[in-house]
């Protein structure tokens, strides 16, 4: 059932809530207390145990390519598409880290989504990547609920949202999972090159401070080819009026 806020593409959404219990549950480690809590407080990664070789995108190209990391590696393609999210989503006010390492707790980019037109900003976010080339099912879904267990202090309780971030489109069982939940949750389609192009989120969103919010597709003019080479990315709305980027500072 699609909640009351209205939007204007089928790429995005707000979804319902009903009865569910989240399944499955991450315990959190001493070390993985420390690797988040590294990230969140801006320390040097060598303070948690974590090898500073690199913090954003230009720098883990940088790092790839002077050790020769094989692009085809799943550290590559993962760590790739996890600061290509990081970066990405800074225009629509999220300001991230990368958490990384083996004791994440299943975190992989935490930090805060920051809309300065509502009153409860900014909001806390954790956010799974999954640069898979299926389909995202609701399995994923359920893994997200199980990572709010491994959050780290500061990030538990009302006011926190969990992001999914993937390269494909969400499901039909994706959209279901969601509207179950009785956590605050929200899908991002983020394409492997940085586009947003899709956003849902379910209504328990809107009562941890999203209400009035909303996200719609933004087209930009073809090329040569005609309409195959229309571009879209997702720009949120504050009551009906689309907010840009230069707002969210």
């Amino acid at each position: 059932m699609i909640s009351s806020l209205r939007l204007q593409s089928r790429h995005c959404g707000a979804w319902a809530s009903s009865a569910h219990l989240p399944r499955g549950t991450t315990r959190l480690s001493s070390s993985s207390s420390t690797s988040i809590g590294a990230a969140l407080s801006g320390n040097p990664p060598a303070a948690s145990g974590a090898v500073p070789n690199h913090h954003d995108l230009p720098s883990f190209l940088a790092y790839a390519s002077r050790v020769g990391l094989p692009p085809a590696s799943s550290t590559y393609i993962g760590t790739l598409y996890e600061y290509t999210v990081l970066s990405s989503l800074k225009r629509l006010g999220f300001s991230l880290s990368r958490v990384g390492g083996r004791a994440d707790a299943g975190i992989d980019l935490v930090g805060e989504w920051k809309l300065p037109f509502i009153p409860q900003s900014p909001l806390k976010v954790l956010v799974q990547c999954k640069s898979h080339k299926r389909s995202p099912g609701p399995s994923l879904v359920r893994e997200l609920e199980g990572a709010f267990a491994g959050a780290p202090a500061g990030w538990r309780g009302d006011g926190v949202l969990g992001v999914l971030a993937a390269t494909r489109e969400a499901t039909r069982g994706v959209r279901d999972a969601l509207g179950r939940s009785r956590l605050p949750l929200c899908f991002l389609k983020v394409s492997p090159e940085g586009r947003v192009e899709q956003c849902l989120w379910n209504s328990v969103c809107e009562r941890e401070g999203l209400e009035g919010v909303g996200a719609t597709v933004r087209y930009s003019p073809g090329g040569e080819d005609g309409e195959e080479n229309v571009g879209r990315e997702i720009v949120l709305t504050w009551k009906g009026k689309v907010v840009e980027s230069t707002d969210m500072r």
